[in-house]
């Protein structure tokens, strides 16, 4: 079984552990037969985004126990579903991606250089972003 590849064809590099991200909850944005929201966009949080995500359904701010889901902060690492990220591309939200941690599968649907435009650059994110 082949590993699985960032958007540089490298191997792709864990996203978060804490707080433990990805449809699998083993840190990484692995592109997984079955996960219908390809949750393969390793993205840094900003409280923008988190506000966008809330008013479209998606309330990644709130802690839910019950699904073990610790609630995100401005600075986490997620992977986010590829749709939500697009949506917030095109609301001029979207958050910064870690490339490395990216699965390469988002580049059938995310031009390259749209991905290096929002490419994190190690700068803290959190309150004021």
């Amino acid at each position: 079984m082949p590993s699985d590849r960032n958007v540089y064809g490298g191997e792709l590099e864990p996203c978060s552990t804490d707080p433990t991200t990805g449809f699998l909850r083993d840190g990484c944005c692995r592109r997984v037969e079955g996960d219908h929201g390809r949750h393969e966009l390793c993205a840094v949080m900003t409280e923008s985004f988190l506000e966008f995500s809330a008013a479209q359904g998606n309330d990644l701010l709130t802690p839910r126990p019950e699904l073990d889901f610790p609630g995100l902060e401005a600075g986490d690492r997620w992977c986010l579903c590829l749709g939500r990220w697009i949506e917030a591309l095109e609301a001029d939200c979207a958050p910064p991606v870690v490339l490395e941690a990216t699965h390469e599968a988002v580049l059938r649907d995310v031009e390259p250089d749209i991905l290096r435009e929002y490419e994190y650059d190690g700068t803290p994110i959190g309150d004021g972003e």
